[in-house]
């Protein structure tokens, strides 16, 4: 059983009441009740840190005999692998009811854990995406000397179903890696420093991810006032992300010494307060037709002859040729290498190209492309072939 637990620390729902979406808070007890609590297909985005199921056996000491601190706590230990099989598939149902079609989920683990939770994920209907090796720049040395240095972790990511229209910002993790496409394997120190959170000169969470690591998945997987569900919420490092990006989160967690320090910790984020466009993110749909640039002269949005400002530059124009080419002075190419020519390096030239209007203003070429995308209705005031 368990209540929610505001920020403000007041308790807001009887024990067994259904949940409204409860937006920004954090939920007291156990995850796989608290999902069936909320209502279905209300969640874009489940990031999971489900226990491991480490089974360490004895205490680890480092070669000087001092103690490691590893994840020793109850809430590891599961009696069989069978018992962590079922804990499985029961928590990866429930997140399955809470996402909304074209919602995904992340899952992280170890060489312990993920490999049932890869089959579980599979054997209940999601589409795997990718799976993410997240390479530790400072790992754990393996002090006994019996194996390789475990040096990484798996993510999972997974959408409802083959056909789900997942959320992906593919632009701007491109940008995000000078870009270069993202790959699939991502180098992240652990947590360290002022990041670690402790208490009394001790760890506070012992599986404490990286702030870097959900940032990217949440700028990667969601766009702004997303609900994003952390269903093993720990100290908050979901939440404080998600703040930070102007999404909405849900926390669950039944630990109260966490909940706390998750409280504190995400009160100190705050949220975005400045030019939304700071925070969109504009990417082409995968719904979306493809269309040359080549269609804006057939449909008359532009025409042969006219000219184009890279940048808005008017010092730098260029000539449309009946083709869909540019001309830029002795230079002749597609929208988007005339755009490399000029920036001296990768460049998408739907960005960067400007058309006059008829008051003379200078407004982006992807505006007509999405006038003519969206037909009757949508159409901007045009460049000199739209008179």
């Amino acid at each position: 059983m368990g209540v929610i637990e505001k920020l403000s620390g007041a308790p807001a729902l009887a024990d067994e009441a259904p949940l409204d979406l409860a937006l920004d808070q954090i939920l007291k007890g156990d995850c796989i009740e608290m999902m069936r609590r909320l209502p279905a297909a209300s969640v874009d985005l489940i990031f999971a840190d489900p226990p491991y199921n480490l089974q360490l056996g004895g205490d680890l000491n480092r070669p000087d005999g001092s103690h490691v601190d590893a994840v020793t706590d109850d809430w590891d230990k599961f009696e069989t692998l069978g018992h962590y099989d079922r804990f499985t598939r029961a928590w990866l149902t429930e997140a399955r009811r809470v996402l909304k079609p074209n919602g995904a989920i992340w899952v992280i683990g170890s060489y312990h854990n993920i490999f049932k939770v890869g089959a579980a994920i599979q054997d209940l209907g999601y589409w795997i995406l990718n799976d993410i090796v997240w390479r530790k720049a400072n790992p754990m040395p393996n002090f006994k000397g019996t194996r390789f240095t475990n040096a990484h972790e798996t993510l999972i990511w997974a959408s409802m179903g083959e056909k789900s229209r997942y959320t992906f910002n593919y632009r701007s993790m491109k940008t995000l890696n000078d870009e270069l496409q993202m790959r699939s394997d991502w180098e992240f120190p652990i947590c360290g420093g002022q990041e670690r959170l402790k208490k009394d000169g001790v760890k506070v969470h012992p599986t404490q991810k990286p702030e870097a690591l959900l940032y990217r998945i949440l700028l990667a997987c969601s766009k702004p006032g997303d609900v994003i569900l952390d269903p093993f919420f720990g100290t908050g490092t979901t939440g404080a992300v998600a703040q930070r990006l102007g999404r909405r989160w849900i926390g669950i967690e039944r630990e109260p010494d966490n909940i706390e320090i998750a409280r504190r910790r995400i009160a100190q984020v705050e949220p975005p307060d400045g030019d939304p466009a700071v925070y969109a993110l504009r990417e082409r749909r995968r719904s979306e037709p493809r269309l040359p640039f080549g269609r804006l002269l057939e449909h008359g949005l532009l025409r042969p002859g006219e000219a184009l400002f890279f940048r808005g530059d008017l010092a730098r124009p260029a000539v449309v040729r009946a083709d869909g080419r540019l001309i830029v002075g002795d230079f002749v190419g597609s929208i988007h290498q005339a755009a490399r020519h000029l920036a001296g390096g990768p460049c998408n030239g739907w960005d960067h190209w400007h058309y006059r209007t008829e008051q003379g203003d200078l407004r982006p070429i992807d505006a007509l492309r999405q006038a003519l995308r969206g037909g009757a209705g949508g159409e901007p005031q045009g460049g000199s072939a739209a008179r």
